[in-house]
Parts: structure tokens; C-alpha cells; sequence
């Protein structure tokens, strides 16, 4: 069978490509099994050059892009600046996560000396999904890679490119066959067949809830000793992003970073675009200015959704007449105008995640009542706070149930820091530092000094 990869900005199919079963599957993670000798020394003295030398074709091969390619990257039209920014810094990362997942730590402990190592799981399969698709994939390749494992990139059946044009970079790039590998196909058997393996050591996953409760039971029933992690991201974490304000037209925050020009690029189609809010004019003001268009062009701020499909999921959370709607372009495209809409804590579009250009204008009395409203509910990914008072900040900050924050800005991912989520908006934490504990495991050694 063949997938058909589609441009949602003309509708156009601009891909053909063959569709990987269970066998394909199989084939990759044996690959991957068979790549682990292949990784230069010893098990211990590899991890992060695999990661260290794909950087740099990854930037060569983003600046030779055409002037419309280049500033946008697959079906799902995310900015390629952005993609290599993210990847250099992941590799300035991945540096020191080497020195930390190869270096041995030693302790005196009473009669010897113990020494900690990390090293590196095995196989990994990565499960990355539409809205981010190169960036996404690099939070996970960079540690696995680092780590010394091998990996299987299963990419979402929308946005295949960059993950395959990753796969061919890390060939030129020198690193062996059978360390990075790349499967299409559906997940209900590619993804599937990843977290059923006997071989997959671990299994990264960005997805919906449901899912990931999914890949959760599969590892589990396979074996007690497998691993996986997981980000919430689509239909459910995001929707419960809070944004706090005191008096917001005294902040004179730059229109580039109010959260409607904030989650623009991204079609609102960001884990962590903030979606309740209770500042109605300044948003208003903000979401006027948004230019939705061709992603080829430099004016545009924001493209269109990826799907037909997904377009019709973001008009169910429009009902009745909206506080305001911006214009979109007419004729093919999956277009849909910003969109802020009035609404309880209890309505359905402050419940679930929109995963779309819609933010839900939600009006508290005071911060503790905020506080509370931004608390209800199961997930907890990332949310902002506006204001002036630097207690009231780190006040709530500390009260929020939710793993990223951000005062007075509306940014969540920073290659250098964790990000992650509370609740069930996922387990574990990509991304900083503490993204390695993921992707290895921790041996101690002792050594008897006593004669």
C-alpha cells in the first residue's frame, strides 16, 4: 500500500510513498540491533557522537532549501529556522550530556570505593506526531542518540519528510546503518508493533492520552522491565493551559509575544499553546494583526490546519456566535481564522484541547479563584502568568499545577530546560539535562579495598 503525502496549504499531494507493515517494522528493529556493534568502542565509550555529527548536516541541508521550502518544512509547514536553531542547541547539549552519560562518578563508601555508570538501553522507538514533526523527533534523537542507543523514528502518517530526509542526512553525515531508522505507516501497526516488541528496550511517545495510555498498557503486558515515556499533545493537555493577567494594558507587552501572535505560527497546534485566558481586549487586539496564508510567502504568521479531517474537529468546538473571528484565505487549504470564543470552565472547549487557532476568553474575580480554574483539571503541561508583582508571580507559579511556566511570556520550549507535564499531561521530561534518565541505565560497581 502507499501513502499519499498531502500540502495543506493547496491541498496538492506533493508524496507517494510505500507504507510499512509489521515485517517492515521487524526489519527496522533488527537494524537497530544490529547497529549497536557498529557504534564506534566500547558500550560505555560511544554515546553522542552519532547525535554530535548529525548536526551539522542538518543545518547544511536546511540552507541549501529553496527560498519557499526553507522556511517551512513538511506537510505540517513549521518554520525550518526554528528546526536547525533547536537542532544546534540540541547538539550543544548533547555535547555535555557525553561527557555525563561516559563519565563515571566515584564514591568512598565504607570498606572500597563504588563507581556509577550510565549506559545505553538498546533499541528505542520513537513515536513523534504531526504538529512539530522535525523538532519533536530531535528532543528524542538527541538523548537516545547521546546515550548510545539505536533508534526507530516512526513519524506521523502526515508528515513523513523531514523524518526520511533525517534518515539520509545521518548516512552522508557517517553515522552507521541500522543507528537511526525510519518506518511509515499507520499506528495502529507500526506503533503498535514498536511497543510490542520483544527488542524495543523503550518506547518515546508525544500523542494524545488515549494513546498514551495505550503505549503504557503494551509495555506493560510485555514485560515488567520496559519502559516508556510519554507527552500528552493531542485533544486533551493543552486545553487547560492557564493565562493569568492583572490589568494587562498596563503590562505594554510587545504584540509579538501576546499569546495569539505567540501560537500563530504553530495553527494552534502546539501542546503547549495557551487557550484559556482572561484578558479579552488585549487579545482581541492582538488576533486582528494575525496574517493566515500561503507559509511560502514571508508575510505569513500562521498556515493552515493539516487536515480536512482536523479542521472539521477545531470548527465542533465553535458554538454559536464568536467573541471575534479573523479572516482566512478562500479556495484549497486547510484554512481556519483565529477564533476567540466565551466560555465556562465547564464547556467543552475549556476541557478538551482544541489543538487548533481557538482560545476559550474565560473570566475569574480574583487569583485565587484563577488559581482554582487553571487547577480543575486532569493535565497540567504548560501555562503563563502576566503580571507585574514579582511575588504574585512566584506565588502562583508555585500554586499552578503545571510542569512549565512562563511570566509575562507565552514561550515553553527551551532546548536547555525540562519540558513536560503534571497529570496526565505525560510522564517524564524531555528536553535539559534530565532528558538522559530516560534514554539509560545507571550501574554501580563496587570495589573491595579491604585485604
Amino acid at each position: 500500500m502507499t501513502l499519499t503525502v498531502v500540502n495543506p496549504a493547496t491541498e496538492a499531494p506533493i508524496a507517494e510513498l510505500a507504507q510499512a507493515g509489521e515485517g517492515e517494522t521487524d526489519e527496522a528493529v533488527a537494524a537497530g540491533e544490529g547497529g549497536v556493534p557498529r557504534l564506534e568502542g566500547p558500550r560505555a565509550a560511544r554515546p553522542g557522537t552519532a547525535a554530535a555529527r548529525l548536526s551539522p548536516g542538518w543545518s547544511r541541508s536546511t540552507a541549501r532549501s529553496s527560498p519557499g521550502s526553507s522556511r517551512r518544512t513538511s506537510a505540517s509547514r513549521s518554520p525550518a529556522p526554528a528546526a536547525r536553531s533547536a537542532w544546534s542547541r540540541r547538539s550543544s547539549t548533547t555535547t555535555r550530556a557525553r561527557s555525563t552519560s561516559t563519565s563515571a562518578r566515584r564514591s568512598r563508601v565504607a570498606g572500597g570505593v563504588a563507581a556509577t555508570f550510565r549506559e545505553a538501553l538498546g533499541v528505542v522507538g520513537l513515536i513523534v506526531p504531526w504538529n512539530f514533526p522535525l523538532n519533536i523527533a530531535s528532543w528524542k534523537l538527541g538523548p537516545a542518540l547521546a546515550c548510545g542507543n539505536t533508534v526507530v523514528l516512526k513519524p506521523a502518517e502526515l508528515t513523513p519528510l523531514s523524518a526520511l530526509r533525517l534518515a539520509e542526512l545521518a548516512l552522508e553525515a557517517g553515522i552507521p546503518e541500522g543507528v537511526l531508522n525510519v518506518v511509515v505507516g499507520p499506528g495502529s501497526v507500526v506503533g503498535q508493533r514498536l511497543v510490542e516488541h520483544p527488542d524495543v528496550a523503550k518506547i518515546a511517545f508525544t500523542g494524545s492520552t488515549e494513546v498514551g495510555r495505550q503505549v503504557m498498557r503494551g509495555a506493560a503486558a510485555r514485560s515488567s522491565a520496559s519502559r516508556s515515556s510519554w507527552a500528552a499533545s493531542r485533544r486533551t493537555s493543552s486545553s487547560r493551559t492557564p493565562i493569568s493577567s492583572e490589568q494587562p494594558a498596563r503590562l505594554r507587552t510587545p504584540s509579538s509575544t501576546t499569546p495569539a501572535r505567540t501560537a500563530a505560527p504553530a495553527r494552534g497546534s502546539s501542546c503547549s499553546a495557551r487557550s484559556t485566558t482572561d484578558s479579552w481586549s488585549s487579545w482581541s487586539t492582538a488576533t486582528r494583526r494575525v496574517k493566515v496564508g500561503d507559509p511560502a510567502e514571508e508575510s505569513t504568521e500562521m498556515g493552515p490546519l493539516i487536515s480536512s479531517a482536523h479542521r472539521e474537529t477545531v470548527s465542533s468546538f465553535v458554538e454559536g456566535e464568536p467573541l471575534f473571528r479573523g479572516e482566512a484565505p478562500g479556495g484549497p487549504g486547510y484554512w481556519f481564522p483565529c477564533t476567540l470564543v466565551e466560555a465556562t470552565n465547564d464547556d467543552r472547549v475549556a476541557r478538551e484541547e482544541v489543538f487548533g487557532p481557538v482560545a476559550a476568553v474565560i473570566p475569574f474575580s480574583g487569583e485565587a479563584e484563577a488559581i482554582g480554574i487553571a487547577n480543575d483539571t486532569p493535565y497540567g503541561l504548560s501555562g503563563s502568568i502576566w503580571t507585574r508583582d514579582g511575588a504574585r508571580a512566584l506565588r502562583v507559579s508555585r500554586a499552578l499545577e503545571t510542569g512549565v511556566i512562563s511570566v509575562n511570556s507565552n514561550s515553553s520550549v527551551r532546548v536547555q530546560t525540562p519540558f513536560g507535564g503534571f497529570k496526565q499531561s505525560g510522564l517524564g521530561r524531555e528536553l535539559g539535562m534530565q532528558a538522559l534518565d530516560g534514554y539509560s541505565e545507571v550501574k554501580t560497581v563496587f570495589f573491595s579495598t579491604e585485604s
